[in-house]
């Protein structure tokens, strides 16, 4: 019997909830500065893998190659970019927001992102001084950059 879509789709979500992920804090003073050449001007287009439907996705990234951030037991780590890293950023009232990592700039205290590979011009503008707290997640997906 071959699974329908509706049970490989379930697979995959399965598969992507046991996979580890890595995660990392990065305090808000470290990210501003980290970030602070990362505007909309140091921009380029990439190109990625669709890891879920044969083809690609094209999209804006920042000019970061990489964070320092903080690891579980709160040693430095150098975290290089990729597309498969997310971050979480906790706003001040307790809401989490989502936002893919290489496609974060800052523009005038204003963080924005993309929240969705999958949907073009989904993204999230958070006022910087709004921020309590800012998690870096490998999410572990098999995105890559093609170009």
């Amino acid at each position: 019997m071959v699974p329908t879509i509706k049970q490989q789709s379930i697979a995959i979500v399965i598969l992507l909830m046991i996979t580890s992920c890595k995660s990392y804090t990065i305090p808000i003073d470290s990210f501003k500065e980290q970030l602070k050449e990362s505007n909309s001007s140091a921009t380029k287009n990439v190109t990625i893998n669709n890891p879920l439907l044969p083809g690609t996705i094209s999209y804006t990234t920042n000019n970061v190659e990489g964070l320092i951030v903080k690891n579980k037991n709160g040693a430095s780590t150098y975290l290089k970019n990729s597309p498969s890293i997310e971050m979480r950023v906790t706003h001040r009232n307790g809401k989490k927001y989502h936002m893919y990592f290489d496609t974060v700039i800052m523009e005038d205290g204003i963080l924005k992102g993309a929240r969705s590979r999958f949907i073009q011009g989904l993204n999230r503008e958070i006022p910087m001084d709004s921020i309590v707290k800012i998690e870096i997640q490998e999410g572990g997906k098999k995105f890559k950059y093609q170009n």
